[in-house]
């Protein structure tokens, strides 16, 4: 494994990150793929073992329970300074909304439920989860503001950001003096590139971390066309997200497959390997060890130039999906389908 500094942070972070959004409560998850707590366990075990030192979840996963698993398998198997933990906020629900819950009252409340599942005094990135329409910015970066004044978070973060947000609160943070966020965690991988045009330079003017998520596009970059997965057939969010493009994609994914044979190297070491060329840190689930492995392995493959363009050449632009196409203003302080899930707002799952 190797190792780098996140962001303009002193966060030494492995160039892996282990993304826990399948563990928890497969009760209380909207995945068929959850995986319960002692599967996280040994999952975590094995990333640790692996060399990864990053972990990412968040409390809207599984109601809470992914914090509470992972927050349990950290104490067991490692020690509290040689791990870096993240962990996200929602925007305020119309319910607080309605209640006048501020931005800040919101964040500080979420951040201790957090840490209370985690069972930890701190986390090492905190993470605004998605753009909160309803919420002004100045409210939000001070509420992030007094939770790095408590302790209770070292460093900030932002996920599912536009590149004029991102400017936005990073002009604000200066002009106040808050702290800057460190990190952004967008969707992106071989067959979603659309940061590339933005986000990705300006991240590198500012030295924001990029740590993306979805690094296989939901598994499609890891299986050869016409290859499927129980999660292929059932996971309806990454339909959702890759179906309108697949034609256009099977391209991609066939160059990958070809890469993979040549370099006798698996697609999702080539498809990591690829991600690693752009960022720092990529978001890697795991549902099995296995997945782990794969993940690491691409550290160590180096792609050339050529084949890195060869990787790149059939892309064509996309639309925006996923949690950027759902939050809209149009949209704002309604529970999208995924947020729903996120009862810990209503007092459960505590």
């Amino acid at each position: 494994m190797e190792y780098a500094k996140l962001g303009a942070s002193d966060l030494e972070v492995s160039h892996i990150c282990l993304g826990c959004m399948g563990f928890g409560n497969p009760n209380a998850g909207q995945h068929s793929w959850t995986v319960g707590e002692e599967a996280t366990r040994e999952i975590v075990k094995h990333a640790l073992d692996a060399g990864v030192n990053f972990f990412d979840t968040a409390i809207a996963y599984q109601g809470g329970t992914s914090e509470q698993y992972v927050g349990r398998a950290l104490r067991g198997y490692a020690r509290r300074d040689d791990v870096v933990v993240a962990t996200k906020f929602l925007p305020r629900t119309a319910d607080e909304i309605a209640e006048g819950v501020t931005g800040q009252q919101h964040i500080a409340s979420s951040i201790d439920a957090s840490l209370a599942h985690l069972g930890m005094n701190h986390v090492d990135l905190y993470i605004y989860h998605m753009w909160d329409y309803n919420t002004p910015i100045y409210d939000v970066m001070e509420g992030l503001a007094q939770v790095v004044a408590s302790g209770k978070a070292r460093y900030i973060g932002i996920a599912n950001v536009y590149a004029w947000q991102l400017e936005k609160a990073t002009a604000l943070a200066e002009r106040e003096g808050f702290p800057k966020f460190v990190s952004v965690q967008n969707h992106m991988n071989l067959i979603f590139r659309e940061d590339e045009r933005e986000m990705v330079p300006c991240c590198a003017e500012e030295n924001i971390a990029l740590t993306p998520y979805s690094a296989l596009a939901s598994g499609r970059l890891s299986r050869r066309p016409g290859e499927t997965s129980k999660r292929l057939e059932e996971d309806s969010y990454a339909k959702f997200k890759y179906d309108a493009s697949a034609e256009a994609d099977s391209l991609v994914i066939e160059r990958v497959a070809e890469v993979a044979d040549a370099r006798g190297a698996s697609m999702t070491e080539v498809s990591i390997a690829w991600l690693l060329t752009k960022v720092a840190s990529p978001v890697v689930g795991a549902t099995k060890p296995h997945h782990v492995d794969g993940a690491v392995a691409a550290v160590d493959l180096q792609l050339s130039n050529e084949e890195v363009a060869y990787l790149e050449e059939p892309y064509v632009p996309h639309a925006i999906v996923g949690v950027m196409a759902q939050n809209k203003p149009a949209d704002a302080g309604k529970e999208h389908v995924w947020l729903a899930n996120a009862k810990y707002l209503k007092g459960e799952n505590r």
